[in-house]
């Protein structure tokens, strides 16, 4: 998520204003993951949120880990969104950043 607050640090005018943005931005993913909440207890429609928000998948991979279960199909699922977000993000902020004036 780096390449997202380079993003923005480049749109955005002062740091104060990143740093509220990406409090906007994580503060929902933290809150619909299964950091804090076991998914089975949401609603339906927010357990579909969950299983698709990668803050979901590393909490998962960093249990697995920590408890010696290590879930490969977890980790294939954080490394290829972590390779989409820096795909993404990181072509946006390059772009963006050769623009500057």
């Amino acid at each position: 998520l780096s390449w997202l607050w380079t993003m923005l640090s480049l749109i955005l005018r002062t740091p104060n204003s990143v740093a509220g943005v990406s409090m906007m931005v994580m503060f929902p993913l933290t809150f619909v993951s299964n950091i804090f909440v076991d998914p089975k207890t949401m609603p339906g429609w927010m357990q579909a949120v969950v299983e698709v928000n990668p803050i979901t998948h590393l909490a998962t991979v960093v249990r697995g880990l920590m408890d010696g279960s290590v879930p490969t199909g977890e980790i294939g699922w954080v490394l290829v969104s972590s390779v989409l977000l820096v795909a993404v993000f990181g072509l946006i902020t390059i772009v963006l950043y050769r623009n500057k004036k």
